[in-house]
This record gives structure tokens, sequence and C-alpha cells, in this order.
């Protein structure tokens, strides 16, 4: 029994039988006894003797010592030994090199022959397991009571680690965790029929391990709790065995006791009574001992502000629920696993569906869930959509389970939730969903049943009433284009289904039978893609394109299942695929799916297996094809399917390049001659002349993209098509956007063919006239009235000028210079004015053309960006590959607030390419998209600029923005960031005010822009600055203080402040002060003097590049792109949320060669004679400055160009706590047990354990 006292401890001075009480326990209201403490004769247990006997015990240091086990000192104290073994309990179980039966064995010895010495012992186990350096010495547990033992313990925790045993990392503490457990329920085990009975073991322990789970130290409370769960489920298997010799003892006295008077034996039936009886006394202690720990630790610790105490304490009470269910698995247990569903940690919310799976997995025990199922099945069913997808499949499999065990236990909606996740895209959820959909659906069926009407149906197969349920779902479903999800999330529990290829070709093909359901042409059309599909994962033997990480290496029994799949379905189809293209070949949808079968056979069954006639009847089903659609997509298809078949290292190849050959022979023929009939008609041609061009003319394209048709000469009337279109302007726009693909498709051919031969002079001239021709064919047809046309073209400009460019002799082909193509200044024009209407366009003009075409829904809206998406890549790639000058990029970048949603990523990267190809240029071009934004406000508003609106505050922004992107090493941005300064000031001034010098410039207002970079200039550049920008000012200007002026006051106080911020920058690669701890500390000089060589060295180098630096001149926007010039100049846009820092990593920039000497240094000259002195004040100044403590990062030093969108963890949290806070019913009356007010007091160890509510979940929970 436990006591609020333990057993009396005594010395040497009270051996007349004097006894000192010793208090141990934490009192557990629940369980005190108002009278004195029984002492019970207990039988068989040497551990305690009567107490009628007992004598006083010598004092531990008055006896003779018995040898100590295992190297330990009999106080617990560490010894070290001369071969280093382990010296304590602790050290042998983290160690682990001992049989934890001999170590519990060897306790017991030492405990039979002291068992104080002994628990002391397994007292300091307890509190070195938990990282205490601390030792309960035996004055301390004779004395002191259990609190004061623990606070002493805590005062000497090491508070400045916050790990301890439990918690650290690495292979040799998980293992100590393992020896730890089983160490505890080891020794419960050896002790479980005697010692744990002399109310002196146990009670010690449950006090100890009760008054350490109080504990506001987390290392206390995480390692008693473990310890004492594990302590609680060893004695659970005690009494399960307790309750299985008492039923079989009670059987035995039974079949006794009904024996005749003559046969009956009275002494035995009294030896079974006696036998009862104590086995009845040892349950009571032991549910007595289990009622100490539950209502003492556990109801505490399962709402611990730890998720792991709270993870533990579930994950044992579903063991002790599995293991002995009569007396745990009720609802007064059940609950509390029901209420911890709503845990806010992912990890506990696990531990509660896995102990719960393991209680459906027992058919047996459902009728004892019934109740818990009914109550918290909702919110099981919900948790199939939890955020954590650990927590997601564990919960789909448990909705599993609950189906298994009871059809009815599940609503339909309740299926319905789990349905859909078969199209998740984490592949273990889908798995898991689709684990469900083959229990719901696939599983109740009767196969001998289903096997006996398929033959007398006539059918090989009986899966067919399965396979038309699968095609159902899949239609009601509504997500045709997943197909190849649904098939990837059933393959691993209904795979032999999905490769029952037999049937689904029988479905198709046969004729339904007398009792058979007809195929709508829905249902064939799904069930051809679902077979596709099917046929794709055996081939592969990967998931989809969009779940999974990527392939991963395939085992043996994989590869060989997978080439087993492959030859199996290649015998099939290759008869069966034929028959299905014949029956569907006017089906576009349906021949376009079956051609990509092809591409998974394996073709060497062809001739191995001399089915070349089958081969026969695939080509010509496959010409039919061709001959009957247009559409691209079965085009396509075709084409590849020919080029599949066509395969060198295959026999067949000879085969199928003849009927190729014959039919693009045909084809070409009745081009040339539609082509020639089309020219002749001129305008008066009908639908059927353009009918013929358009027709076969897409059928070749189709095939030139995959086959090369050079021989066949048909750049030639393509060319002519287009150039008789653009001097007629009467080509319908489907054919000019067919001749157009198909006249690239032949350039890039002619020079795959080019580049990987050896070419004459006279083939690369002809190729050069080729390109050239078709390149101003495009340019011309950027101008054309038809949109469709007019993006042809223009992707094909990007295109060709992208591959045709000065990277074409890169990789020792030198000899292909005459193929390079630069664009001139006309065309690079056309191509940004041509970005800049089709691309960057208002919403309201965007809106107004949908609502015109025909109402387009969100899909064509979606369908619409991307194609403008897919134009400014195209563009942008021009300028990233120096293709189109850099300048031409300051008409994208002013647009980066404006459509950040839409293009924000494309400008952001391009911006980044553009850095990394010349710092100075790109700062330059940065400047002159400000500029413009500005001029376009002028425009707007007139010289009296309205400074607070949000047009002005929207480019200001933008600046801001712009500033954010140099990043934090201001050494290599150095010249960039003074050169935008010195165009941004020149800017300011270039117009004089025309009203008088007392008026401030228009362009004055621009300095406020400015202002946004001077914290990107070093504190020396920004006195440079200030000289250059004193030369523009007059003495008039100096003095004037009106509101108009405030942007020329503003710029000069941030050139002349804020210098303290830069000495951070000053050292080149000191991006953090944390970075600056990692550097080499080999050879580093002292600190001052090394920032004082820095800033010499850079000094130094400015002065003296004369000869090699060079900086470009101001920029100028490109002709006829000005937005000054354009009649619907852009508004500046609204300004985004500040985002978060971003740092830059660039190279070094590549200066342009225009300039004799940097601009910086010819200001450092002009100054170098009248700011002597000044210059030796600043270095002195510098030099006392880096004496002070680095300061650290400011906060606009480095934010990113794009915003976090992500929800705070509060936020979630209290989202979460509205969804649950309806879901609770069962309530849970208040314990009266005093310790609850304290039990979640903050952990002194671990602030972010502290807890800000008293329910320790942050919700409503009882």
């Amino acid at each position: 029994m436990i006591t609020s006292e333990l057993p009396v401890l005594q010395d040497s001075a009270n051996e007349m039988g004097g006894a000192e009480t010793v208090s141990l326990s934490v009192s557990v209201s629940e369980l005190e006894d108002s009278g004195e403490v029984k002492a019970k004769k207990k039988r068989g247990r040497p551990g305690r003797p009567p107490s009628a006997n007992k004598k006083p015990r010598k004092a531990p240091m008055e006896k003779s010592q018995p040898r100590p086990p295992r190297g330990r000192k009999p106080n617990g104290v560490s010894q070290q030994n001369g071969e280093g073994e382990p010296v304590t309990l602790f050290e042998v179980v983290k160690l682990g090199k001992s049989a934890m039966q001999s170590v519990v064995d060897d306790w017991i010895e030492s405990y039979k022959q002291d068992r104080d010495i002994a628990l002391l012992d397994l007292i300091n186990f307890f509190i070195q397991c938990s990282g205490c350096k601390g030792t309960v010495r035996i004055e301390m547990f004779r004395n002191m009571q259990n609190a004061e033992i623990i606070r002493k313990m805590t005062e000497e925790f090491d508070e400045d680690s916050g790990d301890y045993p439990l918690t650290m990392p690495g292979p040799q503490w998980k293992k100590f965790r393992y020896n730890f457990c089983e160490f505890i329920g080891v020794l419960i085990r050896q002790c479980q029929y005697s010692i744990i009975y002399d109310e002196y073991m146990m009670d010690t322990v449950i006090s100890l391990l009760t008054g350490l789970s109080d504990s506001q130290v987390r290392a206390f409370r995480h390692t008693s709790t473990l310890a004492a769960m594990k302590l609680m489920t060893a004695l659970v298997n005690v009494a399960l065995n307790l309750s299985i010799h008492q039923d079989n003892t009670q059987r035995q006295y039974e079949a006794e006791r009904n024996k005749t008077a003559g046969k009956r034996a009275n002494e035995k039936l009294e030896l079974l009574l006696e036998k009862r009886k104590e086995l009845q006394e040892n349950q009571d202690e032991i549910e007595n001992m289990m009622n100490s720990i539950f209502k003492g630790i556990f109801v505490h610790r399962y709402r611990d502000a730890i998720a792991e105490i709270r993870a533990i304490c579930i994950e044992e009470i579903g063991v002790w629920m599995k293991m002995y269910s009569d007396a745990f698995l009720n609802d007064s247990y059940l609950k509390y696993v029901g209420w911890t569903l709503h845990d806010r940690q992912g990890e506990v919310r696990l531990k509660c569906l896995k102990a719960l799976q393991n209680l459906y997995t027992n058919r047996e025990l459902f009728t004892k869930l019934e109740l818990f199922t009914n109550r918290f099945k909702d919110r099981i069913v919900s948790m199939t959509l939890d955020k954590e997808y650990d927590v997601a499949v564990e919960a789909i499999r448990l909705v599993t389970l609950i189906l298994q065990g009871s059809e009815d236990a599940l609503s339909n909606e309740d299926c319905e939730n789990v349905y859909h996740l078969v199209y998740s895209a984490h592949r273990p959820v889908a798995v898991a969903a689709g684990e469900f959909l083959h229990r719901k659906l696939f599983s109740r069926h009767d196969p001998q049943a289903e096997e006996a009407l398929a033959r007398r149906r006539g059918r090989n197969s009986p899966n067919g009433n399965l396979i038309r349920m699968l095609v159902l779902f899949f239609l009601e479903s509504e997500l045709h284009e997943h197909a190849a999800y649904l098939v990837d999330s059933l393959w691993d529990s209904s795979q032999e289904l999905l490769k029952d290829w037999e049937c689904m070709t029988e479905l198709l093909l046969e004729e339904p039978l007398q009792g058979e359901e007809v195929l709508a042409d829905r249902q064939e059309s799904a069930l051809i893609e679902l077979m596709v599909c099917t046929i794709r994962q055996a081939a592969e033997a990967h998931p989809p394109i969009g779940r999974g990480t990527g392939k991963r290496v395939l085992t043996a029994k994989e590869r060989k299942t997978q080439m087993d799949d492959r030859n199996k379905l290649t015998e099939h189809f290759i008869m069966a695929l034929p028959l299905l293209l014949s029956k569907y070949q006017a089906d576009s949808e349906k021949v376009a799916n079956l051609l990509q079968i092809p591409q998974y056979f394996d073709l060497e069954v062809y001739s191995a297996a001399r089915m070349e006639k089958h081969l026969d009847a695939l080509l010509k089903q496959i010409k039919f094809v061709v001959e009957k659609h247009t559409d691209s997509e079965v085009l396509e298809a075709c084409s590849r399917a020919y080029s599949i078949l066509s395969s060198e290292e295959y026999p067949i190849m000879n085969r199928v390049d003849i009927a190729r050959s014959q039919l693009i022979d045909e084809l070409t023929d009745r081009f040339g001659l539609s082509v020639q009939d089309l020219l002749q008609e001129g305008e008066e041609a009908d639908d059927d002349d353009i009918y013929n061009v358009l027709s076969t003319l897409k059928r070749l394209t189709a095939f030139h993209n995959t086959h090369d048709l050079t021989r066949w000469d048909l750049f030639g009337n393509c060319y002519r098509l287009l150039k008789i279109g653009i001097e007629q302007g009467s080509m319908p726009e489907q054919i000019a956007v067919q001749a157009l693909q198909c006249s690239h498709f032949s350039i890039l051919w002619q020079l795959v063919r080019i580049t990987e031969g050896s070419p004459s002079k006279d083939d690369l001239i002809a190729l050069r006239r080729v390109v050239k021709s078709f390149l101003a064919i495009c340019q011309q047809c950027l101008s054309n009235v038809n949109t469709p046309v007019k993006e042809q073209a223009f992707m094909l400009l990007c295109d060709l000028l992208l591959i045709f460019s000065h990277q074409l002799t890169a990789g020792s082909r030198e000899g292909l210079q005459p193929l390079v193509f630069n664009p001139d200044a006309g065309l690079q024009n056309e191509l940004l004015s041509f970005v800049l209407d089709h691309v960057f366009i208002d919403q309201d003009e965007e809106n107004q053309s949908m609502a015109e075409g025909d109402e387009e829904d969100e899909a064509n809206k979606i369908e619409a960006l991307h194609k403008r998406r897919n134009l400014l890549a195209a563009f942008s790639k021009l300028i990233i590959y120096d293709i189109v000058d850099m300048p031409a990029a300051a008409d994208i970048f002013k647009h980066y607030m404006k459509y950040y949603n839409d293009y924000g990523d494309i400008i952001k990267e391009t911006l980044s390419k553009t850095r990394q190809m010349d710092k100075i240029l790109c700062a330059k071009t940065l400047i002159l998209s400000l500029q413009q934004l500005f001029n376009e406000l002028l425009q707007d508003q007139g010289p009296s600029l309205d400074r607070t609106s949000s047009h002005v505050s929207g480019i200001k922004e933008l600046a801001r923005r712009f500033a954010l992107t140099f990043g934090l090493d201001q050494i290599k941005t150095r010249e960039a960031v003074a050169t935008l300064h010195k165009d941004g000031i020149e800017f300011a001034f270039k117009y004089q005010n025309p009203k008088g010098p007392d008026f401030p410039p228009p362009n004055l207002a621009f300095l406020e822009v400015l202002c946004e970079f001077s914290s990107k200039l070093l504190r020396q550049d920004k006195k440079t600055v200030h000289s250059y920008l004193e030369k523009f000012m007059t003495e008039q200007m100096v003095e004037r203080r009106e509101d108009v002026w405030l942007p020329l006051i503003s710029y000069r106080n941030s050139l002349l402040t804020g210098g303290d911020e830069d000495r951070l920058s000053v050292t080149s690669g000191s991006s953090s002060s944390k970075a600056g701890s990692v550097r080499s500390k080999k050879g580093r000089p002292p600190l001052h003097k090394k920032r004082i060589e820095a800033e010499e060295s850079v000094e130094g180098s400015w002065m003296m590049r004369n000869d090699t630096l060079a900086t470009p001149g101001a920029l100028h926007a490109p002709q006829l792109t000005s937005t000054v010039l354009r009649e619907n100049p852009h508004q500046a846009s609204q300004p985004l949320p500040d985002p978060d820092s971003e740092p830059s990593s660039e190279p070094d920039y590549m200066h342009n060669p225009q300039m004799q000497m940097s601009w910086l240094g010819q200001q450092k000259m002009e100054e170098a004679g009248r700011k002597d002195r000044a210059g030796m004040n600043y270095m002195k100044a510098r030099s006392s400055g880096v004496r002070q403590t680095v300061r650290g990062l400011m906060e606009d030093d480095a934010e990113p160009i794009f915003e976090d969108v992500m929800m705070s963890s509060r936020g979630q949290l209290e989202d979460m706590n509205e969804e649950f806070e309806d879901t609770m019913v069962i309530d849970l009356p208040p314990s009266r047990n005093r310790r609850e007010r304290a039990e979640l007091r903050p952990d002194f160890f671990d602030s972010a354990a502290i807890i800000e509510d008293d329910s320790g979940f942050g919700m409503q929970m009882f």
C-alpha cells in the first residue's frame, strides 16, 4: 500500500527501538489512510521479514559491507576503478554491455542484503538518467523530505545546457533510452513474486517518480514520466498474469469442490482457497500501485506542456488497453485518447492514432470500442486532412480499420471525405486512401461467384464488374486529368485488378452479352485513359510526375516484376492495339490515348516472336489515323509512335521507315499541289482550298517536329505562303501560324545536320540566307493584325536569336561564325514594344477582352496568363544572354511592383542575372526605370507634383525594393551604387525651372526616390556623392526650407548622416557578425589594423585604376520604347507590404570600358587637394571607431524582394482552437488533488515550453 510516510529508517543512535520517520513521498489524497500503516505479514517475501521479529538494524557504515555489485559504492557515489568499468547503475545501463537480466539480478541481490543502500542506488539512477550531476547521499535520504531532495537536485543541474539523456542525439543515447525502458521492465518482472509486495521498494520508487514528475524541470518531468509509464506497463503485465492465475485457481477449486464427498480432497481445497486469497491480495496491491501511478502521474502529465511527455502517456495507455483490455478498455480510459486527438502537436496526435490502430486491429475488441467510435468518429475522419502528412496517413489507416470492423460505422459522407484523397500529391496519403477505396469498393465481391458468372457469359476474366465500378468512380470524381494519380494510389492494393488488361480489352472490343450493360462513350474514354495509365505504371515502375521525389533505384525483385509486366503487356497489346485503333479511329481523344501505348513496348518481341504482321497492321491503322485527323494532339501522338517504332537498335526499323517515307511522300505531294492551287486562286480561294492546305500543313508540321524532313524541302512552300500572305494581307491566320512553325523546324533540322557533320562554306551561306530571310518574315509578322500570328512570330524570333547568337560558336565551333546573328536596334525596339503591348496589359483591359470573348472561364484566364508569361520569359532570356541591350530591361523592371503577382518571379530572376553580367550597367538600368516612371507621373500630374500621392509612394517603394537587391556586401556594389546616385542627381537637375532660379527644378522631387539608395553607400562614398550634389546646387538652394525643397533637404540629410551604419560593411565579406566569427583566425592581424588596411587598399585601388577601370556613361532609353512617348503611360503601382531580408551573392562585376577611370575615382582626385585634412580626420575617426563593438545588422540591410505569406504558429494554433472548440462533449471532473494547481508551472530549463494558459494545450479541453 502506498502511504504518505515511507517505512522507518534506523541508525545506531536508535538501537533501542526508537523509530525516526522520514517523509519521502508526495501526499496522494485519494490514497491516504486515516489510520496507521498496517503491518501485514506477506507470504514468501524475503525482502521484508515479519514486523514482530524485526530487529533494529545497524547504520550502513557499521555493517559488514557486502561486495558492491559492478563496482558501485554502497551510497551510490561514483568511484573509479583501475579497469575503467562502469561504476554506477546509470553507467551500466548507458553502456548496455551487460545483459539487463544480470544487471537486475545484481541489484536484487544487493536489495536483499541492504534494501536502503539498494534503493539509494536506484534513486540516484533516476536522478542521473535525468541529466542531473548531483547525487543523493544516505544522510539526505534519511533526514530530508522528498521535496527538499528534489529541490537540492534541481540546484545542481547544469543550466547552460538544455540537453539530457532522453533528448541527446546520436545512436548511443537512442540505445540508452531503449536500455532504460528495458531495465524498468526487467526489474518489475524479476521482482513480481516477492519484492514488489514488501510495501517498501514500490512505495519508495512510486513516491520518488511522482515527486519528480511534478517538478518544474523538464528533464526530471520527462524522465520520471517515461519511467513511471514503463513501470505502469510492467505492473499491468503482472496484473494480467495474476488475473490468469486467479481464473485458473478458481476453475481448479470449482472442479475439486464439485467432486463427490469420497473423492474430494479437503486439504487441496484449503490450499486452493488460500492461494486464491493470496492472489486476490496481490491483485489488490498491484491495483493500488497502478492507481497511484495513474492518478498521481498520468492524469497530470498527459496534459503536460511538453509534447514528448504527452506522447509518452498516450503511447503507454494504448499498450495498457491492448494488453489488459478487460481492465483498461473502457470509456474511463478511452476518453483520454479521444481528448488528445485534438492535441496541437502532430507527434501526439500520431501516437493517439497508432494506439487506436492497435485496438481496432483486434476484431474482438470492436464491441467495446463502439461508444468511442460513435463519439470520436467525426474527429478521426477530419484528421485525414491533417496538416501533418504522417498524421493524415495514420488517420486514413485507422478509418480503414474501422470500416473493416463494421460497414455501418462510416456514413457515405465519411467515405467520400476519404475517397478524394486518392488524388493527393503526397503519395503516402494517396496510397492509404487507395487502400481504403479498395476495401470499400473492391473487397465485398465474391470471387467464386464472379468467376462463375464470367464463365457463363463467355468472359475470360471475372474482374469485369470491378473494372466497371472503377470507371464509374473515376467519372464521378470529375478529375479526369488525374487518372495517373488514381492508378498510382490503387497500385499497391489493387495491382491484380489493374493489370487485368485482357478484361479491359474485352470490355472495349467485344459486344456486351446478355445481362451486361453497354459502356457509354464517356465510360469507354475513361477506361482507355485508365488502361494507358496502368500500362505506364507497370512499364516504368515509378509514380507519375508530381508524386514522389524522383525515380528510385529498383530492387532486383522489383526489376524482375517490371520486366515480366512489360513482356506481358507487349505480347497482349501487339495484337490488341490495332483492333482498338480500328474501332476508335474516328474518336480523337481515344486515339490520342491509345497511341501512347507503343512507347512502353518491348520492341524486340516483334522480331523474336515473328509478329511482323501485327506491326504492319499497326502501321496501317496509324496511317489511317493521320489521314483522318487534323487535331494537333492526335498528329503529335502519331508522329511519336513512328519515331519510337523506327528506333535504330531494333530490326523493325527499316519496315517502319519505309512506311513513314511513303506517308510523307503522299503528304508532301498533296501539300505542294494544294499550295499551288491556293496561290493561283489568290483572293478567290474558297474554303476547300484553304482546308486542303491547312490540314496537310498541320500533318507535316507535326511530323517535322519529331522527324528530319529536310530532304522534302518544306521550307520553300512555307516561305512562299508567308511572303505572299504578308504582301497581300489575306493569308488565314492558322495557315500562317503553321507555316511559321514548319519553317522553324526546317531551320533547326538543317542546323542539326551542319553541327553534327563537316559543313562546307556553301552550306553555311545557304543556311544563313534561309535564317536571314525567315527572321525578316517574322519581324514583318509582328505587325500582323492577327494576335496568334504575332505571338507565334515573336516566340520564334526570340528562340532563333538565342540559338543563332554568339554562343553558337562556343565549344570549338568557330567555323559556325557566319551563322551568328545580332539583332539591330530596330528589331530590338520592335520586340520590346511587342512585350509592352501584349504582356503588361491593364487588368481592366484584360477583363473587357475576356467579356468580349464569349465570357471565357477561369481556366482560359489562366491559360492566357501562362501565354503572357512565356512571352515575357522569351524576351528576358535575350537580355540575360546579352543579345538585347540591357537598357531595354528598364521598361521591364519598372513594372515589377504593379505586376508582382503575375510576373514578379520572372522579373526578379532577370534582375539577378543582369547584375551578375554587369553590376554598374544594371544599376544604371534600374535608375533609368525609375526615371521613366517619374516622367510618366509628371506627364499625368504636371509640374505641381503631389509627393504624398499613392503614385509617388509606389515609385519610392519600387526604389526601396531595388535597393534591397544590392545585398549586404557594400564593397562589391560600391561603384554600382555610386553610379546610380550620380545618374539620379544629374536627372534631378537636368532641367531648370522656366519660372526662374528661385523655383525648384521640375525633377527635383526625384531626389526623394533616390534617398532609398543612400543606405547602400559607404560613409566615405556618401561624402563623395554629397560633394557631387553640391556642384548642382546654388547658394539659394542651400538656404531654402519651403516644402517644395524638402526632397533636396531629405537627400542631403541622408548623405550627411548615418555613417555609423556602414561600419559593418566596410570589410568585404563580413555580411553578419556571426559570419565573422566563423572565419579562420590563423595569421589574422589585429582588428583595427586590418580595418584600416582594407580601407587604404580600397582607396588606393580606386585612385590607381586610371587605365583599367571604366564606368559606362549615362544610359538612354531605347528609341520608340520610352514610356514618355507612349500614349497610355502605365501608372505606378501600390506599395506592397515590407518583405523579409534577401541576401545577395553575386560574382565580381565586369566593367564596361567606356571611360578612362571610374566616376568615384575622378571625384576623389578633384577633392584630393582641398580635403587632405578632412580626409586624415576621417581616417582617424574610422580607425578609432573600429575599436568599438561591431553593431548587428540593420533592419533594412537585406530584405527579400518577395513577401512571406506563411501564417504565424500562434495564428495556426488559434485557428485550430476555433476549429475544435465545440468538439468536446465528455467532461472530465476537475481533480481534487492539490498538485493539479501546480502541474503546469513554467519549466525553468526550457523557456520554449512555458505555457500561456491553464490547459497546457492552448484550447478548451475539459
